[in-house]
């Protein structure tokens, strides 16, 4: 028997129809305004031809209307497909193609680049949010949904691509249901919160912020894009109360910070993106800034792991311990379980990882083994059962027979008073193989040589740790969820040594 749910809109707009949707600087929406919006917008893509099981690609900035839009999709019983609005028309118009979306559904920002996305490929219809004729929809209407199948796919999410291709993980309502449970049962709710989503919304972790919208009945805050002053402006005179930000921007967050504070009601900064330098921690903790390190991936719709404020010093580096309803082991490459504070595979299983990769059937088999997604991050667990992510397999520096993880010398290099950005890869060497090398970007143009750095790392790192070379830059190369892109600071290294 096929276990079928309310479809989430719906019921949120029938259960609190005048409760706030979503705010921006200047619109208001509450969820039955949403709803008629989203019942709108999917009676003028069934015009289009869009029914159920269909995908239909979304390539939209941060806006009301790119909520609508995943909202709509789901009345119609069809799969949405969000781009990565940073990409080209090239990787958009493969991505398009390799989902075999039916539509193309942008705003005005990006119609320079549909245009070069139809000149790639144009199997696929196409058509601009903004300037829709949208239909007037009565309260029933046979082409609109009122249930789904939990197995039911939801989205497709591209992986980042840092090889090849990359896969579309399908994400269920099953996934995006577990994620928001999962979530709650940790960091609770109350009726005073408001979640700030200034993450990309074709990201998993702004698509999650969405899901747990329509769920709790929260109300959402919406900004186009990440600028540190009005995010902390959000925090202290509009109420929001949690927020999703990623290393970099939380260090920018304090850095406009200055002098105030938070105050009492915001209660959850959940941090992802890499490595958290403890000096960052410390200063957080003096401005009672409560903040929830996490670690997810797209196949994990967002957060699987997530570590708590009591534990943000005496645990730092840590992710913190499972969500409820899921699982974390380690395992060597045999696929066997090791001891804890040993290095290996991070594994993860429960109801919000993925069943697999759309179109990549060798590759699902690869990655899931017994409903156990194999990540191809390697971190451990230490005797209490927190995990501490070292890096991604594909990242790991071996250097004369010893495994070097970039991540640790990059929280070494973070944690530098004069040092705002920091990135390790690994360069050819005739004697070890491969040697680290570094990437910083200073802080206020700070006249700190590669000597300083390197004494610096001495008196932190073994001897085979410290890079050999730092390049010292303006900017790291980072994707649009802010995290740092090393396979791009490979690509700077001198041919010969790549």
């Amino acid at each position: 028997m096929e276990n079928m749910i309310p479809l989430w809109l719906k019921q949120r707009a029938f259960l609190t129809p005048n409760r706030l949707a979503i705010e921006t600087e200047s619109r208001a929406l509450t969820f039955q305004e949403l709803d008629e919006s989203a019942r709108a917008l999917a009676l003028t893509l069934a015009t289009y031809g869009i029914t159920s099981d269909m995908k239909v690609a979304l390539l939209q900035d941060n806006t009301v209307e790119m909520i609508t839009s995943y909202h709509a999709i789901s009345y119609l019983g069809a799969i949405a497909v969000p781009l990565n609005t940073r990409l080209s028309a090239r990787e958009l118009a493969w991505q398009v193609s390799d989902c075999e979306a039916a539509l193309l559904l942008y705003d005005n920002a990006h119609q320079e680049k549909v245009n070069s996305i139809v000149l790639e490929r144009s199997s696929f219809q196409v058509c601009n949010i903004n300037t829709l004729d949208q239909l007037v929809v009565g309260e029933e209407h046979h082409y609109l949904k009122a249930e789904m199948r939990s197995d039911a796919p939801h989205t497709i999410i591209y992986t980042s691509g840092t090889t090849g291709h990359p896969k579309g993980v399908l994400l269920t309502y099953a996934n995006h249901w577990g994620s928001a449970i999962g979530s709650v049962l940790n960091l609770g709710c109350t009726l005073e919160d408001k979640w700030l989503a200034v993450v990309p919304l074709f990201h998993v972790s702004g698509l999650s912020i969405i899901m747990r919208s329509v769920i709790y009945g929260m109300p959402l805050r919406l900004h186009r894009h990440f600028d540190a002053k009005a995010v902390n402006e959000a925090i202290i005179h509009h109420k929001v109360t949690m927020v999703s930000v990623v290393t970099a921007m939380l260090t920018k967050m304090v850095e406009e910070l200055g002098d105030q504070r938070y105050p009492e009601t915001f209660r959850c900064m959940l941090l992802g993106g890499g490595p958290v330098p403890e000096p960052l921690l410390k200063v957080c903790l003096d401005k009672n800034i409560p903040v929830y390190q996490t670690y997810g991936l797209s196949e994990t719709a967002s957060q699987i792991v997530t570590l708590s404020p009591e534990h943000m010093i005496t645990k730092t580096g840590s992710a913190g311990k499972p969500l409820f309803s899921a699982q974390v082991k380690i395992v060597d490459e045999h696929g066997d379980r090791v001891a804890a504070n040993q290095a290996g595979e991070i594994v993860v299983k429960g109801p919000n990882v993925t069943s697999g990769y759309y179109k990549r059937e060798e590759a699902t088999q690869q990655a899931i083994k017994n409903q156990w997604l194999h990540t191809g991050d390697m971190g451990y667990l230490d005797e209490e059962g927190f995990l501490f992510v070292l890096d991604r397999r594909k990242d790991l520096i071996v250097s004369g027979g010893e495994n070097i993880y970039p991540a640790e010398i990059e929280s070494v290099l973070l944690s530098h008073p004069e040092v705002e950005e920091a990135g390790v890869v690994g360069m050819k060497d005739e004697k070890w193989g491969r040697v680290p090398v570094a990437f910083v970007k200073l802080k206020n143009k700070a006249k700190i040589t590669e000597t300083d750095l390197q004494m610096f790392c001495r008196d932190a790192l073994a001897k085979y740790k410290v890079p050999t070379r730092f390049y010292f830059m303006d900017s790291l190369p980072r994707n649009a969820s802010g995290k740092l892109l090393r396979r791009e600071l490979v690509k700077r290294l001198p041919s010969d040594f790549q």
